[in-house]
């Protein structure tokens, strides 16, 4: 008898292995999916794949800059090529995004842009190209990384929650016109920090003052979007919100 083929996952904005989005990549190759490692920087995402295949599961890393249509494109392209080995995409994250605070006056028009081309722009190209190849094979998983900003601006980060609320939508929208279609869209707010290279790099004082557990571990993150996606259609979750059990709502 033949044995099943492999289904594929699609990460996209994945960077360092200390990071969430290598995370997810652990997490579905563990899980026995062949994962495509995207994002813009080869040489993180090789790390990442290495990693993967070391492990004893499967990967590619595929350079992808996702605020560029042709790119998400191509990138899908790959998810479902015949012949590669292995089963079309069931499951698709989207965790690209920037963040940094700036005071309001000093965001500029090229600045502002960029925060929304990164974080929602990019998150519309990779959902529609999802829903256009996903759906017509019976559906499957997108899911789409947001923050606390997606509910709500703070002094310093409105060009952030500008696009972080905009991605919330565009799942949103999403889970109403797919789900009754097969496709299980869900979007997952971060409330806090997370526990990863980023962090430790430029804020180690905050990290120290949060103390254990102060930080989102990134491996049980990856452990809620894996649930996500076996969850039985009967009971879809389209938002869950996530936070360190010290962190204040």
């Amino acid at each position: 008898m033949t044995s099943p083929l492999k289904p594929t996952a699609v990460v996209v904005g994945v960077g360092v292995e200390q990071g969430l989005g290598a995370a997810l990549c652990r997490k579905f190759a563990a899980q026995g999916h062949h994962v495509l490692a995207a994002g813009r920087t080869r040489e993180k995402l090789s790390r990442v794949v290495a990693t993967l295949t070391a492990a004893g599961g499967s990967g590619e890393a595929i350079v992808t800059d996702t605020t560029q249509e042709a790119d998400v494109a191509r990138l899908f392209d790959r998810a479902m090529a015949p012949g590669s080995g292995f089963a079309p995409v069931d499951l698709v994250v989207f965790n690209a995004g920037n963040n940094r605070p700036m005071p309001f006056r000093d965001v500029d028009a090229a600045m502002f842009e960029d925060f929304w081309r990164v974080g929602c722009f990019g998150g519309f190209l990779v959902g529609r190209e999802a829903a256009r190849r996903m759906v017509p094979q019976g559906g499957g998983t997108v899911i789409f990384t947001g923050a606390s900003a997606s509910l709500r601006g703070k002094a310093g980060f409105a060009h952030f929650a500008a696009a972080k609320a905009g991605l919330r939508m565009i799942s949103q929208g999403m889970a109403r016109e797919f789900g009754p279609q097969g496709l299980h869209v869900a979007h997952v707010l971060i409330d806090g920090g997370i526990d990863g290279e980023r962090v430790h790099t430029l804020a180690p004082e905050r990290v120290k003052a949060l103390g254990e557990d102060g930080l989102l571990n990134i491996d049980a993150i990856a452990e809620t979007y894996w649930q996500l996606h076996r969850q039985h259609r009967s009971a879809w979750t389209q938002e869950v919100d996530l936070r360190p059990f010290k962190e204040s709502f």
